[in-house]
């Protein structure tokens, strides 16, 4: 096939691009632009998307042999993946932005693009697998699987997608660079938020949404427990930052409950309040197949390096729900909920959707 090879300059989009040429594809490599402001957003392992991410990646096609290009996408990215961030933690909720970069800007922008210049497919270095049925499937190596953050997508998109990393370690694909000539063979995963490249994300929220003060309120007594300068800088589960003035009759640690952007309330309360045994969720794409008709026996994750648990899936009016066989504590609106048929050939992606409550 032809099929355009997404480059981020690091080792796993190039191990995949060189996969594919031995494959036999016809492939060229493709670097996003996605910064607006390119040398700002990459700290050591943080951030992505640098000029030295984008001259790596060439690097890496050079060597490869095969040809390769700089698509400018900061103002898309910026729209769909930066605006949507600063938007969701306004509205209280938990985005996650990779997700939603794979969603609007990796396997929408640049698909539609790639197959309007005739493409077939694209390559990307995700750790997944999509299996001759083309189903989604975890990756063998767990620790750094990707099929949470690819769970949005759609059959057609998966349909003229390739994961070349999903049969291997990520210690393999590093040797595999090695071997190749591959500069990036040690070169450190980015991690946290691409666009946040100190890692400040409350700094970042700040300066774009500006001080909201508001109250901190107990669960438990109702009383007015401490202060905030905007609830955005707040998420469930959160124990530390919260700069209470008074401690817990009981001397317990609190932890945040819920954020009320309406009226600008966070509440904090035990751990134990923090449980859920059902979850709501709206937006479903269900990338296993069709839409279920009758409640489905399945496995659930609900952030993304978080624990899967057991639980019955169910179609309703507006999305989903998820009757959980044992409570989770933390479960963010905002983030997504991926349900995974368990398989000994890898667990399949059935679907996803938003958490909403």
């Amino acid at each position: 096939m032809r099929v355009l090879a997404a480059m981020s300059g690091g080792v796993d989009s190039a191990v995949a691009a060189a996969r594919a040429v031995e494959a036999g594809h016809d492939v060229t490599g493709v670097h996003l632009a996605l910064a607006r402001n390119p040398q700002t957003y990459r700290t050591g392992a943080r951030g992505c998307c640098t000029l030295e991410d984008s001259r790596d990646a060439r690097r890496a096609a050079d060597v490869i042999g095969i040809p390769f290009y700089v698509w400018d996408m900061a103002d898309r990215f910026h729209e769909d993946v930066v605006d949507d961030f600063v938007a969701e933690y306004a509205a209280g909720r938990t985005p996650n932005p990779c997700l939603r970069c794979n969603e609007k800007i990796k396997f929408a922008a640049v698909l539609d693009r790639a197959v309007a210049l005739g493409f077939d497919a694209v390559v990307t270095g995700h750790h997944a697998r999509l299996g001759a049925d083309g189903l989604l499937r975890r990756s063998v190596d767990l620790a750094k699987d990707q099929s949470y953050v690819l769970a949005v997508l759609t059959r057609a998109q998966l349909d003229r997608s390739i994961f070349p990393l999903g049969d291997s370690t990520k210690a393999e694909v590093r040797a595999e660079a090695a071997r190749r000539g591959l500069a990036v063979a040690d070169k450190p995963d980015s991690h946290d938020i691409c666009f946040i490249a100190d890692g400040d994300t409350r700094g970042f929220l700040a300066q774009r949404l500006g001080e909201a003060p508001g109250d901190v309120v107990d669960a438990v007594s109702g009383a007015v427990v401490g202060s905030h300068s905007g609830a955005y800088a707040y998420t469930v589960g959160q124990r530390r930052g919260l700069h209470l003035d008074r401690p817990a009759p009981d001397g317990r640690p609190r932890y945040v409950l819920s954020i009320t952007p309406k009226t600008n309330t966070v509440t904090v309360g035990p751990a134990e309040a923090l449980e859920v045994a059902e979850v709501h969720a709206t937006r479903p794409v269900w990338t296993g197949g069709e839409r279920p008709t009758a409640p489905v026996e399945c496995e659930v994750q609900l952030r993304a390096h978080g624990d899967v648990v057991p639980a019955t899936v169910e179609v309703t009016a507006d999305g989903l729900a998820a009757e959980l066989r044992r409570p989770v504590r933390g479960v963010a609106a905002g983030q997504a909920i991926v349900a995974y048929r368990p398989d000994p050939a890898g667990d399949v992606v059935l679907g996803s959707a938003t958490i909403t409550g």
